[in-house]
């Protein structure tokens, strides 16, 4: 389906001042024929016929006036079949006959330009026991057939998915995307708001599986056959990416076009959350034990070096053991050294 744009139809304020024309000289043609009538001349009988089924058929002509405000849009069919969309901001006249269409107009999703009213449809659904159009009837609202050509923002729900270890995370996505083409919309999906909606909720466990967590070896993420440091909260923007163009492939078909998908949301799923959090707790002593023996025996080795190069003390090999030990013990300790004077003899 290949979108065609009406753009010689802004003829809607003529049309309206030459409808509302019409209508007064219908009165004015019913009134003068009616005088004409009482006075016995039935010749002008077939004047008030005329405007009384103006009067009773004229609003018909005022289906066809629409109004578009900057980034909306309406796809027309007439009788089944498409003849074209208005995109532009304007006053438009159409075949009064012609009847907009948009499948996504009730779709509500936690996304921008949604989010109020979907909270108020979904709780007078709950409360009318009704479907989404039945409340939507009930509230008075009826839910505009324009489609809006704006950036907007889809937010959705956090996913307990599994990452490349096996490890359950939870990860939530905003995507930000809009219509370009209004007829793939409309006709090559059923409800592309829905369609999107699915395609992201595809497309982040496509992407998130291949990854790890935190940085694991042998782990391979580019699809190269070499290991990689590749992460979700390390590489959390290439991540992204990956996600955006993979959704981007997906809704090409519905006239949609991605244009930012950015990570909200990354944790441990809870059932795992303190394990992991005591693993990395773990990790991190570790790392800190190695750094602080490293730097002790480096202290260590220079003491004895400076001792052996002044004389300040000849010390044989047992006696540098037991300085060692001391040394070590009170660079390597969690807590400030007590120290013992021997004021007595060393042995």
């Amino acid at each position: 389906m290949k979108e065609k744009v009406l753009n010689n139809k802004k003829n809607g304020l003529s049309m309206l001042l030459l409808f509302i024309l019409l209508y007064v000289a219908a009165i004015g043609l019913i009134v003068f024929a009616g005088v004409k009538l009482d006075d016995g001349r039935m010749g002008f009988l077939p004047l008030m016929i005329l405007g009384i089924l103006w009067m009773s058929v004229g609003w018909i002509p005022f289906l066809g006036l629409k109004v578009l405000k900057p980034q909306e849009a309406l796809v027309l069919t007439l009788f089944g079949k498409y003849i074209g969309t208005l995109k532009e901001d304007g006053f438009y006249y159409v075949n009064p006959f012609c009847v907009a269409v948009n499948p996504a107009a009730r779709t509500k999703l936690n996304q921008s330009g949604d989010v109020d009213a979907g909270a108020n449809s979904a709780l007078l659904s709950v409360a009318l026991g009704k479907n989404a159009d039945a409340a939507a009837a009930a509230s008075g609202e009826m839910p505009s057939k324009k489609i809006s050509l704006k950036a907007m923002t889809l937010s959705n729900s956090r996913q307990k998915i599994n990452d490349c270890l096996g490890n359950p995370v939870e990860i939530g996505i905003a995507v930000i995307w809009k219509v370009t083409d209004t007829a793939k919309a409309v006709f090559n999906v059923d409800n592309y708001k829905e369609y999107l909606s699915l395609q992201c909720d595809s497309a982040v466990r496509n992407i998130v599986r291949i990854y790890p967590y935190d940085v694991a070896p042998g782990v391979d993420t580019t699809g190269d056959g070499v290991a990689d440091e590749g992460s979700l909260r390390g590489s959390s923007e290439l991540v992204a990416q990956r996600i955006r163009d993979e959704i981007q492939q997906k809704v090409e078909e519905a006239g949609i076009q991605i244009i930012e998908a950015r990570i909200t949301y990354l944790a441990y799923a809870p059932e795992i959350a303190a394990v992991m959090l005591q693993r990395q707790q773990a990790s991190a002593i570790i790392d800190a034990r190695k750094m602080i023996v490293d730097g002790a025996v480096g202290m260590v080795e220079m003491a004895l070096e400076r001792l052996s190069e002044n004389h300040t003390v000849e010390l044989d090999e047992e006696r540098k053991a037991a300085m060692v030990s001391n040394l070590l013990v009170v660079l390597c300790g969690n807590r400030d050294a007590q120290p013992v004077v021997n004021s007595g003899s060393l042995y």
